[in-house]
Parts: structure tokens; C-alpha cells; sequence
């Protein structure tokens, strides 16, 4: 068998790429025209929210590539060495997209426009008795080291467990060599690990989105936050899986592994759906107003609409159609229901960002899908890049073989 080793970027997927990036660029300017330059601050607050959703979601779905490959690490599992190398690229976009991000949130954090986070308004905060309890966590400069600690973290962890991979590409290890190396890529994946759970499943949600509703707070939020994202992140890595399989690559990946992902993606959807269910059916049951509130404009608001399409695309459509062991072997099943996934956690995002300050009416989302294309430009055009600087194999890692028997 002939391994091509080296990707090169197809120029129409160059085109593809920069062409979403400039319809992103057009709803950006084209949602500053409508709203953001607007004297209004509910207007400015449409334009910043729909920055805000994009980039917070964006980043945390390429950033769980990472977690994919730490956590896999640390668990010893060599099954995904034959793709390992899209997860990586996948990763790459960190920095990227996590300084994008990063700006946006600092320049709403320090603006002067108040709608999105509304204990940024110190003379609202004075006033506002739960706001003033919250203040020792919810302030701009805690705000604002967090967030910069945790995307320079991300980006460096990820850069290290990129270079460990690409380090013996051309360095084939003897026994002793092979238990040193495992050995160091085991403790910089727990060391990602543990910053992970510090910021994704604790401390950056809390910041980041549920601060919208600042009065409101769920215990289970910022794991809800990590499931909604992480399937998400599976299921970017298989639609470019499931591409360089499509293009003559990666050819020790076979319908074992994309089933392997399928099988992630149903078992993530499901565990999505029980704290969406927990989350929801507590809050409801106990039927408290100021946990309510949250889901009052939600479910049975303007929003119902996003909140229940939203509810069937991530749990019921996973649910039906990855039942069968045949659907998660499909290219094209998989690619369908990797962009559903996709597209509906991103909807779940919206929701969680727009009722917050959008109270009035439910904004028009095309330009926010605009928006989202962007992104999307961005990561492909990232990625593919990503993947030309480094073989597409790891061929020398010492799980190498576990992942080319692999079967299920």
C-alpha cells in the first residue's frame, strides 16, 4: 500500500475557504451598518452579541480537538493514530480563532455599552443587591486575566502537544525511547487536562456566557457548555476525515475508525441531552423566579422556536438515524449529520447568548449564520494549511500498529 504522507491544499478548497471567510467579513460590516453603529444600546448589543456567540463557540470547538487527543492519551488509546494528525490541525486554529475572540471579548468587557454584561456598569452594580454579592467574581479585571490566561494556555499546551507528535516524524524509537516518549506525552496531556477542566468545565462559561443572565446561574451550566461544544468538535474532525478520505487520504483510516467517531458522536448527543434535561426539568420543577427566568423567554418565549429545533436536531436526529450500526460506517451519512450537529449546537449557542439582551424580539439570524460562515472559512483555511506543514501520518509513534488493527 502507498501512503501519501504529504497534503496538498486543493485550490478550490483555497477558494471555498476564503471565499466564506469574505461573506463573513460582509455580515460583520453589513451587522455594524444595521445595528452596531447605531446610537442605540440594544442595537449595539446585537452587533457584539452575535460576535460574541461566533467566537466563543467557534473556539471552543476547535480547541475540543485538543481535549480529543489528551484525553485519548491519557486513556492509553492508540485507535485514533491514524487521523491523529487532523486533530492536531484542527487545534492549530487556537490561536487563532481564540484571539479573535479574545479582542472581542475585552473590547465588550470594556466598553461602554453595558446590554450584553450588564455588571460591567459599576453604578448598576451598587444598586443591584445579587450583582453586588457576585462582584469579587464578576468584575473586568478578573474577567479579563481569565480570559487572557486561558486562550494563551490553550494555545501554548496545544503548541507543546503538537510539537511532541511532530518530534520523532523522522526518529524512529527503540523500546526505551518509545516508554520516555509516552511517558512525556502523557504528563503535558494531563497537564492539559487539568487547565481544561480549570477554565472549560468551571470557570469560562461562567464568564463568558452564563454572566449574560448574571442573576441566573446553573451548577451544571459549564458542562452542558463542554458537551454541546466537544460533539461538535467530533464532528469536525470527521467531516475532515471523511474529505482526505474522499481525496485518496489517510489510507490506514478505515470504516472502523469513522465508526469509532460515529459512536462518539451518539454517545455525546445522548450525554448533551441529560444535562439538558437535568438542567431544565430541576429549574422548572422548582420553579424559583430567578432560575426561571431563564428559561422563560426560552421555552415558551420569542425563542421556543430556536430552543425546541435546536432540542430535535442535537438529540432526536442523533438518536434516530445513529441507531444503526451501518449509518456511523457512511461517508455520506456522516457528513450529513456531522453538519447537523454542527449547525445545531451552534443554534443551542444562540440561544444561549441573544434572549439575555435581545428581549424584544429574536434578532434575524441569516446575518449571524453570515457570521458563522466566516469562521468556518477561517478554520478550513487554517487546518488545511496546518495539515501540508507536517505528514499526515504519525508513523513512528509507538501506538501506530494498535491504530492500523484496529477494529470494533
Amino acid at each position: 500500500m502507498v501512503i501519501r504522507e504529504k497534503y496538498t491544499v486543493p485550490k478550490r478548497f483555497n477558494t471555498i475557504a476564503i471565499t466564506l471567510m469574505v461573506i463573513g467579513i460582509l455580515a460583520i460590516v453589513g451587522l455594524y451598518a444595521t445595528h452596531g453603529s447605531k446610537s442605540d444600546a440594544t442595537s449595539q448589543a446585537r452587533f457584539w452579541g452575535s460576535l460574541l456567540q461566533n467566537s466563543v463557540y467557534f473556539l471552543l470547538v476547535v480547541n475540543a480537538a485538543m481535549f480529543f487527543i489528551c484525553a485519548l492519551t491519557l486513556a492509553w488509546g492508540g485507535w485514533q493514530m491514524s487521523f491523529r494528525r487532523v486533530s492536531e490541525a484542527i487545534s492549530a486554529c487556537v490561536p487563532v480563532v481564540g484571539t479573535i475572540c479574545g479582542v472581542i471579548l475585552l473590547l465588550i468587557c470594556f466598553g461602554n455599552n453595558h446590554e450584553i454584561y450588564h455588571w460591567t456598569d459599576t453604578e448598576h452594580v451598587k444598586e443591584d443587591a445579587i450583582l453586588n454579592f457576585k462582584k469579587g467574581f464578576l468584575n473586568k479585571n478578573f474577567f479579563a486575566v481569565m480570559t487572557v490566561l486561558t486562550i494563551v494556555s490553550w494555545s501554548l499546551l496545544g503548541r507543546k502537544m503538537r510539537k511532541l507528535s511532530q518530534s520523532i516524524d523522522n526518529k524512529p524509537l527503540n523500546v526505551e525511547e518509545g516508554k520516555k516518549y509516552i511517558w512525556n506525552n502523557t504528563v503535558w496531556a494531563a497537564i492539559y487536562i487539568v487547565v481544561f477542566s480549570l477554565t472549560v468545565l468551571s470557570s469560562i462559561p461562567w464568564l463568558w456566557l452564563m454572566s449574560i443572565d448574571a442573576h441566573w446561574y446553573s451548577t451544571m451550566y459549564s458542562w452542558y457548555t463542554f458537551a454541546s461544544t466537544f460533539v461538535a468538535g467530533v464532528a469536525l474532525i470527521t467531516l475532515f476525515v471523511v474529505f482526505l478520505k474522499n481525496n485518496n487520504y489517510l489510507e490506514l483510516t478505515n470504516e472502523e475508525h469513522l465508526h469509532d467517531l460515529g459512536k462518539f458522536m451518539f454517545a455525546f448527543s445522548i450525554f448533551w441531552t441529560y444535562l439538558w434535561f437535568s438542567q431544565f426539568m430541576l429549574i422548572w420543577y422548582a420553579n424559583i423566579p430567578e432560575e426561571t427566568t431563564y428559561f422563560k423567554p426560552r421555552a415558551q418565549g420569542m425563542y421556543s422556536g430556536i430552543f425546541w429545533l435546536m432540542f430535535i436536531i442535537n438529540f432526536l436526529a442523533p438518536l434516530l438515524i445513529f441507531m444503526s450500526r451501518n449509518s456511523k460506517r457512511n461517508y455520506a451519512t456522516l457528513t450529513f449529520m456531522s453538519l447537523l450537529i454542527i449547525f445545531g449546537h451552534w443554534l443551542d449557542f444562540f440561544q444561549m447568548v441573544f434572549p439575555g439582551h435581545q428581549k424584544e424580539h429574536v434578532p434575524m439570524i441569516l446575518w449571524d449564520f453570515g457570521v458563522a460562515l466566516g469562521f468556518v472559512g477561517l478554520i478550513m483555511f487554517v487546518t488545511a494549511r496546518a495539515l501540508s506543514k507536517a505528514p499526515l501520518l504519525a508513523k513512528n509513534h509507538p501506538f501506530i500498529k494498535e491504530s492500523v488493527i484496529h477494529h470494533t
